[in-house]
């Protein structure tokens, strides 16, 4: 089942996400793949996608695969590991979901950095997707 119309609405609604420029390539249940064009903006100062980029890739990805069996969701944690750093042409972030119940569901996301279409891994990234409760304090 294609999801990507769902995820792109969802997408449509971050400001942040759209400022940085991510896309999504693939959304299906339990997975999604979301790609970054590297642009100078998103460079630190020795020229390596900057770690809050990779991260927000990593955590949109998880969200994302979390949310394909979940419905409306947010991340509960997550961590990442960087594993080298982001040259190239573009990132891609591929979330999976690993284990899923009824309110939350473990997700882990592998992001590379992609150069002349040879896939290098950046970084890997792991976490728990919640189920958002029907009402929040302070919402």
């Amino acid at each position: 089942m294609d999801l990507i119309p769902f995820g792109q609405e969802i997408l449509d609604a971050q400001p942040f996400s759209k400022e940085v420029g991510i896309e999504i390539a693939r959304f299906e249940m339990g997975f999604c793949e979301l790609t970054l064009e590297i642009e100078e903006r998103h460079k630190q100062h020795n020229g390596f996608v900057h770690g809050g980029v990779t991260s927000t890739l990593a955590d949109l990805a998880l969200t994302f695969a979390g949310g394909s069996v979940l419905q409306d969701v947010l991340t509960l944690e997550w961590k990442i590991n960087f594993l080298r750093p982001g040259v190239g042409e573009r990132l891609v972030a591929r979330g999976q979901v690993m284990s899923h119940g009824s309110t939350q569901a473990v997700c882990r996301c592998d992001i590379f950095a992609v150069t002349d279409g040879a896939e290098k891994i950046v970084a890997a990234a792991q976490g728990t997707i919640a189920k958002r409760p029907t009402k929040m304090k302070g919402s």
